[in-house]
């Protein structure tokens, strides 16, 4: 079940609409961000505040499964602030499946752009875990992680989908 619909985010929003839960995950608190309707961030924090609404109990329900190895992939409506580029390559690390990985040189050659680019792009990828930037690698092999945790938390995450044989 793969289903990834990435908005455009043209403006920030301040009228208080923000909504955030955290899930607890063995890759540490996940804060689960929704602004009208959508997911536009999960970072590794703990918030206070346990926020309720049909988009992240479905958010919730789904990284939980995620962590309990039950769920490889996410289904939810989710918006990507940034640029066309940071949305494309966005959208091109969604496309990578549970257990699969891609370098930033793969990901550059699908979208004609320079191989760094695309490894700035994953780092400044708002919805981690959701879209998977961990499942992109170096071309010598494994690179760093902008999550808590870095680079370990990133294995941990490749180990979790079965696809840490890549990395020796």
């Amino acid at each position: 079940m793969r289903s990834f619909r990435i908005e455009c985010a043209v403006r920030q929003v301040h009228d208080g609409a923000m909504k955030q839960r955290t899930v607890p995950t063995q890759f540490g608190d996940l804060t689960l961000t929704e602004v009208e309707g959508a997911i536009t961030a999960v970072n590794w924090t703990r918030v206070s505040q346990q926020d309720q609404s049909d988009v992240l109990d479905e958010a919730a329900t789904q990284l939980a499964a995620y962590a309990a190895g039950t769920r490889e992939g996410f289904d939810l409506p989710l918006r990507v602030a940034g640029s066309d580029f940071q949305r494309d390559v966005c959208a091109a690390m969604s496309a990578i499946p549970f257990g699969y990985t891609l370098t930033y040189g793969d990901i550059a050659k699908q979208l004609g752009v320079p191989a760094q680019a695309v490894g700035q792009a994953c780092g400044g990828n708002p919805i981690p875990v959701i879209i998977p930037c961990h499942r992109v690698m170096g071309a010598k092999g494994l690179t760093g992680f902008s999550g808590a945790g870095g680079v370990e938390t990133k294995v941990a995450l490749l180990r979790h989908e079965g696809a840490a044989g890549l990395l020796i």
